[in-house]
């Protein structure tokens, strides 16, 4: 989508599914993080991916990368697990 700059996905845990993808975005120049933007995001992954990939779970922050540029996914999953961090669901803006 036009407004993600960058992207990552981990799993998050879930009391239904046990896990569900959940993204963290960096968003492009123009575009302003919060519910509406949100929406738009979960609205196009709904479009193009299969159900078991969509994203359930967004949140808008910096992602931790290594000195040479790779996603640290670990840090990602951690900070998933402590629950820090302004978090959407898919279900709560319907």
């Amino acid at each position: 989508h036009e407004a993600v700059a960058e992207a990552a996905v981990v799993p998050a845990p879930d009391p239904l599914r046990l896990a569900v993808p959940k993204a963290y975005v960096v968003l492009a120049g123009g575009w302003e993080p919060g519910p509406d933007t949100a929406k738009i995001l979960f609205e196009h992954s709904r479009a193009v991916l299969a159900p078991y990939k969509r994203i359930r779970r967004l949140e808008f922050a910096e992602l931790p990368k290594t000195v040479s540029g790779k996603i640290r996914r670990i840090e990602l999953r951690e900070r998933t697990a402590l629950g820090t961090g302004a978090e959407y669901d898919e279900g709560d803006l319907k």
